[in-house]
């Protein structure tokens, strides 16, 4: 196995920004990936782009899937390095692996026959249900080369390398910037296949990076056994790692389920709010990119001082951390506010399309910081191996005060009281959640 970084004693700061550095960078690839489908499809016109708003929150749903199989992944190989164990390394890493495109494949089989009830469900009508299946029957297929990808990078940042999980996602976006004209609109031989061709293109974009993370893994790194699986091993890897996968995959799938709620509260006023309100949605994501690549290399840090017992260096991470958030985030809702203008003609030529966003833009980002704070409290307390206290934090979020408040502001003032409600509930979140974690290192 290539050697792990020393997270436990390079200093504090300095080690998190260059490892966090490549990620932002890799995070910025992966959110303009997401931007990228959105862009082009929004050129086939309004229908296909709030179709793909609808498959928003399911998509999200088996990529939070794909994140709590990461964190669980990156918390205990993590631990095990800190803590002298490295060589089971190895073995858990392959065997989570497999594990992952297990759990893939079953969940993408069984989305594949509610799809059509779900999204109906969501309040989608009968006119954008063939855009939707028809793109989400390769999208489902493509989820497991993602999972793959997702994992894989989680396995080199438990080593502390985030230069090679950055260069994949590079590489992902890369090609599906590149494919995604190319299936969508058709050129020479290739068809236009209109909403489709958006997953078609991640399909393969996916497919060629995860061929690559399993070689670097198994050439480079030494961490994928070509050897005889060992089913007693094999059970108890899978459940070192589910148990903290498991919560932290129901923590971030709550998120879709929430804004599946939302979804059908915005739908109420017609496909050009749902379609800004997707396309809000995936500036989120590039706006909190920065804050998100933080909250991927902080787990690793955080897990080996805990395996080393340098509680001390944990409490002073976390609160650089949250810091640094708060002030980032405030930064970057000015930046969007005074661009809003901008922004809206980039992503629609629909002047009520327009209209909806540029409502999102002047309210919601400004609850970013908070919301920035919140995630990296629960991957703190996943790093720390209490899954179930970042699972507490999402259900105090989600489905007692975002969902409920971003209601009960439509009720009250229509969609700029909703986009009000839901910064409210951020910053409630974010205070609950920054007590509780600096209690729990205290009693450390």
């Amino acid at each position: 196995m290539s050697r792990a970084a020393d997270l436990i004693n390079d200093p504090i700061r300095p080690t998190l920004v260059r490892m966090t550095l490549p990620m932002m960078f890799g995070m910025i690839s992966l959110m303009l990936f997401n931007l990228a489908d959105a862009w082009f499809v929004a050129r086939l016109g309004t229908w296909p782009l709030a179709a793909l708003s609808f498959t928003f929150p399911i998509s999200f749903a088996i990529t939070s899937l794909a994140i709590g199989l990461g964190v669980g992944t990156s918390a205990t190989l993590a631990r095990l390095i800190g803590s002298g164990a490295q060589a089971r390394v190895p073995r858990l890493a392959t065997d989570n692996l497999l594990m992952a495109v297990l759990i893939t494949a079953i969940v993408g089989l069984i989305g594949q026959f509610l799809l059509i009830p779900i999204v109906t469900l969501m309040g989608a009508p009968e006119y954008l249900l063939p855009f939707i299946d028809s793109y989400m029957a390769v999208w489902f297929f493509a989820s497991i080369f993602m999972v793959l990808n997702m994992v894989c990078n989680s396995t080199y940042r438990a080593l502390g390398d985030t230069r090679t999980s950055a260069a994949i996602m590079l590489g992902s976006s890369i090609l599906n910037f590149v494919l995604d004209p190319l299936f969508i609109f058709g050129w020479g031989v290739i068809p236009a296949l209109g909403v489709q061709g958006a997953a078609v293109a991640s399909l393969l974009a996916w497919a060629a990076t995860a061929a690559l993370s399993l070689w670097i893994l198994k050439s480079k790194k030494g961490l994928l056994l070509l050897t005889w699986l060992d089913p007693a091993e094999l059970i108890n890897n899978w459940r070192s790692v589910l148990t903290i996968s498991l919560p932290a995959a129901l923590s971030n799938m709550m998120t879709p389920v929430a804004n599946a709620v939302l979804t059908s509260v915005v739908a109420t006023h017609g496909p050009a709010a749902v379609a800004a309100y997707g396309v809000g949605a995936r500036i989120e994501s590039l706006a909190l990119l920065v804050c998100l690549a933080l909250s991927m290399t902080l787990p690793p840090f955080v897990s080996q001082n805990f395996g080393a017992k340098r509680f001390e260096r944990v409490t002073s991470a976390y609160g650089d951390a949250v810091l640094f958030a708060l002030i980032w985030q405030f930064v970057i809702y000015l930046v969007l506010a005074l661009a809003a203008g901008s922004l809206v003609i980039f992503f629609t030529e629909d002047p009520e399309v327009g209209r909806w966003l540029v409502l999102w833009l002047l309210i919601v980002p400004l609850g970013f910081g908070f919301q920035a704070t919140t995630f990296l409290s629960s991957s703190t307390f996943n790093a720390l191996h209490k899954p179930y206290r970042a699972m507490r934090i999402s259900i105090v979020r989600l489905f007692i005060l975002y969902v409920p408040l971003g209601w009960l502001g439509s009720q009250m003032f229509e969609l700029k009281g909703m986009f009000v409600g839901l910064v409210v509930a951020n910053a409630l979140t974010a205070a609950l959640a920054w007590f509780w974690v600096l209690r729990t290192l205290k009693r450390l």
